[in-house]
């Protein structure tokens, strides 16, 4: 077993998260504009955004199956799926949570795995292993050990580290939104990202909302920063990007709005030393403040769209924040970066050489 493994079980299993967490998240904001409610009791009346609030809070409940699902699938393949759903729902049941729906993942691919090559059945028999024999036994063994071993003291180590975190003075909440910006801002996206955001929403579904939407800031400051860079660039006629990095700015800026960073990869590759210290900087002070005035967006991800799942004092603090890490990360471009000539890099399409159809011959 090698960490490089590891690591590609828990990218797989989070590259299945996202596309959960992102849909139930915007349904819970949609229910929160017109005040859902989790529906408790469905024999009596709910409006349409009691049903769009209930389906986002029950898409978000099922985060510990969902990744140790995704783990378990990555692991064993189609056979992991069953083990790493019951572990998971397990998890959730025990009061393992996101942390305990993660080590079960793992519990249940690998013992998956070893009763694949351990079973020998007659003949007559194989047909039952892929659907009764090896689900049914992964899925037992992978639940007894979380309901016997791991799943008590993965919920007392969840309690100890929540509590933590909620008696942190002012001080340390600050160094805490620094390291999780940092980490959040400088691969854009990639696996770093990634590692951080499944610790976020591990703290996330425990109630502990800081650091996720630490994160979602962290994710906006590059492509923001780099826009105000640009502006800023103008009115002191130091030109920074090239027209192809404005022609990118000009679909990275509303990506970043809503969390995505991957559209400023272009300006960033072109200057990547420079670029992720920038980042890094706006995403520290950034993180920072959001952590210290302790905005706690109610989605985990979203970018701006999680302003309305914040009560208003708290979304305030949160752009302030944004505002703050995002002209830091503008200031150090400005001050890194040389000035480059506008039209630097640019195809001049004029110049390229016609094909001439009369030489293009096909073979048939």
């Amino acid at each position: 077993m090698k960490i490089s493994d590891l690591k590609k079980h828990a990218m797989t299993a989070i590259s299945f998260l996202i596309p959960i967490v992102v849909g139930s998240g915007f349904l819970l904001v949609i229910g929160n504009f017109g005040s859902g409610q989790n529906i408790t009791d469905f024999s009596k009346s709910f409006t349409i955004f009691d049903a769009f609030s209930t389906m986002g809070i029950m898409g978000l409940t099922l985060l510990p199956m969902v990744v140790s699902t995704g783990i378990s699938y990555s692991i064993a393949d189609k056979p992991g799926i069953a083990p790493g759903m019951i572990v998971g729902l397990v998890a959730n049941a025990v009061g393992a949570g996101f942390l305990g729906g993660f080590l079960g993942g793992y519990i249940a691919g690998y013992i998956t795995v070893f009763l694949i090559r351990s079973i020998k059945v007659p003949y007559w028999a194989e047909g039952l292993l892929p659907t009764l024999i090896i689900p049914l036994s992964a899925s037992a063994v992978s639940g007894l050990i979380m309901f016997y071993v791991i799943g008590i003291p993965v919920r007392g180590l969840t309690e100890i580290l929540t509590n933590y975190l909620k008696g942190l003075d002012s001080q340390s909440k600050f160094i805490y939104g620094m390291i999780i910006g940092v980490f959040a801002s400088i691969d854009y996206g990639g696996a770093i990202n990634k590692v951080v955001f499944a610790f976020a929403l591990g703290l996330f579904y425990e109630g502990i909302k800081e650091p996720i939407t630490v994160l979602i800031l962290a994710s906006m400051v590059t492509p923001i920063g780099m826009t105000i860079a640009y502006f800023i660039s103008k009115l002191i006629k130091k030109r920074i990007y090239t027209k192809q990095e404005i022609e990118t700015l000009k679909s990275a800026f509303p990506m970043g709005l809503a969390q995505i960073t991957e559209g400023s990869l272009p300006i960033v590759m072109n200057d990547v030393i420079k670029c992720v210290i920038a980042t890094g900087v706006g995403g520290a002070i950034g993180g920072g403040f959001c952590m210290l005035f302790g905005a706690n967006a109610g989605i985990p991800a979203g970018g701006l769209f999680v302003l309305p799942t914040m009560p208003a004092v708290k979304a305030g603090y949160f752009m302030l924040s944004l505002l703050i890490g995002s002209f830091a990360t503008a200031i150090v471009l400005l001050v890194l970066k040389k000035p480059v000539d506008i039209d630097e890099a640019i195809i001049d399409d004029d110049n390229e050489a016609d094909i001439d159809m009369d030489t293009v011959k096909f073979n048939l």
